[in-house]
């Protein structure tokens, strides 16, 4: 831990240097993650695509995102964040090159499925800020790298229609993809040059293992072999949504070939947890040693109804104002960017109150308020003034971005050698819970659509009651041995 530099926003040196290069890092990955979004109509006429095919890119975008982020979260642990975050810049890069020139819906549909693997970036800043900062400063610090970091969709939003204009004619959106791939290529040096894992002297523990998560009991094995069903489950919605039952862009065969790759992927999924795992089954871990992997399916859970919900509320946001309130698309996409804004404090605040007042009694609170928000949103219809609804989205979208800050002010709380990994696995939820909540929005009205994610958010309040306030120390073994014991309360 780096504890001889203050917590000082405006400073640029020791840790804080490590926070804002990490925090730019992630707002790249997300600008370059959604430089699609604002532009799509451009894109749309440029390339001459159907409305189904539109929709399909903006699955696709989000498919490779839920493995990715378990196995980035591996190789973070492993490699260190340092390595991994410039790879991850670098190479992601090239498929945004790749549409940004695409001259068909297939090339631009295969680029859009690959990059979904830029949006696990962010699992890396995680383990990195992690290294750096005390446990009473790391839920700050850990919502400034989110909130500032996510808001790379909302500034991709703001500035790349106007670069297109810039550009003008029919392929400066091509232009203003093109630029965010050259900036994350250029940031991927800049990043491996000016950071480094840990503080001078500290240890970077390693897992000893890198084919899945290790956990401390047998009754821990069988509960992370349970929470890795609906990450499956999540890929074989979107696999339906793709198949002629959906948008048609696979065929009947491909589908059924994509099920039966999922159902043995999941079962060499499970064999390497279990090698990664058997000595438990001869030999108790040493108590000192021991987590709870209890702890990581509630912040799965909390996840799935914060980040999930906000992925899928910003998907449908626009539309639904402009439906309800007859509003332009221009003002509909404003009124809604209002709720996506709320990031650059609310993210933050939420890892700071985790800070101040404690990390279980924070959460509670946050998800009682995230229950209410969205149960409040479902009675939203054309006879509210339009100035309350958008009041009733911006403080649903508190709760929800706060609720995300809190969540991973504990990740990097649990186990220090796993927190990539931890953190891959829960960022991966978040985006399970989008890909479930926006099937759900294409089947119900958006009533019920906000109904059942306030539904969600109750379920993840009866799972917090389970979850222990971390305390104490958490022991990790190094090199040679010997012990060291990591502070994670006062």
């Amino acid at each position: 831990m780096d504890n001889t530099t203050k917590f000082n926003l405006f400073s640029f040196t020791g840790k804080m240097k490590i926070l804002h290069m990490s925090w730019m890092a992630f707002f790249i990955t997300f600008f370059v993650w959604y430089n699609h979004a604002p532009m799509l109509v451009a894109i749309q006429e440029s390339l001459g695509l159907t409305k189904e095919q539109v929709k399909t890119i903006l699955i696709l975008n989000v498919a490779l995102t839920i493995p990715a982020r378990v196995i980035i979260g591996m190789l973070t642990d492993k490699f260190g964040p340092r390595r991994v975050y410039s790879a991850i810049l670098f190479i992601g890069a090239f498929p945004c090159f790749m549409f940004a020139f695409a001259q068909s819906f297939e090339v631009a549909a295969l680029a859009r499925f690959l990059l979904g693997f830029i949006g696990a970036g962010f699992v890396v800043g995680i383990r990195m800020v992690s290294e750096w900062f005390p446990h009473n400063e790391l839920g700050t610090a850990e919502g400034i790298y989110g909130g500032w970091g996510n808001f790379g969709s909302a500034a991709a939003s703001f500035i790349l229609p106007w670069v297109a204009l810039w550009f003008g004619g029919e392929d400066g959106w091509r232009y203003a993809v093109a630029i965010t791939g050259v900036v994350c290529l250029v940031w991927s040096f800049v990043y491996f040059k000016s950071v480094s894992d840990t503080p001078k002297g500290s240890t970077y523990f390693r897992p000893k293992n890198i084919g899945g998560m290790e956990v401390t009991s047998k009754g821990d094995f069988a509960f992370l072999i349970l929470m890795k069903l609906p990450m499956y489950f999540a890929l074989a919605l979107l696999t339906w949504k793709l198949s002629p039952e959906g948008v048609s862009l696979i065929s009947a065969t491909s589908a059924t070939l994509a099920y039966a790759g999922l159902i043995a992927l999941f079962i060499y999924d499970s064999y390497k947890a279990y090698d990664v795992n058997k000595e438990i089954f001869v030999k108790p871990v040493p108590e000192i040693q021991r987590y709870k992997f209890k702890q990581v399916a509630v912040l799965n859970v909390l996840y799935y109804a914060t980040f999930g919900s906000e992925l899928a509320v910003i998907s449908m946001l626009p539309l639904f104002f402009s439906e309800t309130f007859g509003l332009s698309a221009t003002a509909a996409g404003m009124v809604a960017s209002a709720y996506a804004f709320m990031n650059l404090m609310s993210r933050p605040g939420g890892g700071l109150i985790s800070d101040k007042f404690g990390r279980k009694k924070t959460l509670l609170i946050l998800t009682a308020g995230l229950a209410v928000g969205y149960f409040v949103m479902s009675l939203i219809d054309a006879s509210w003034p339009i100035w309350v609804a958008v009041a009733a989205a911006m403080a649903c979208s508190f709760f929800v971005q706060a609720g995300e800050g809190a969540v991973f002010a504990v990740v990097p709380l649990i186990k220090r050698r796993l927190t990539g990994q931890i953190a891959g696995m829960t960022g991966a939820y978040g985006n399970v819970g989008a890909v479930t909540y926006l099937t759900i929005y294409s089947v119900v009205d958006a009533s019920t659509f906000f109904l059942v994610i306030a539904a969600t958010a109750v379920v993840g309040f009866a799972a917090l009651l389970f979850m222990e306030e971390p305390s104490g120390q958490m022991a990790e073994v190094r090199e040679d041995g010997t012990l060291e014991l990591i502070k994670v309360s006062s």
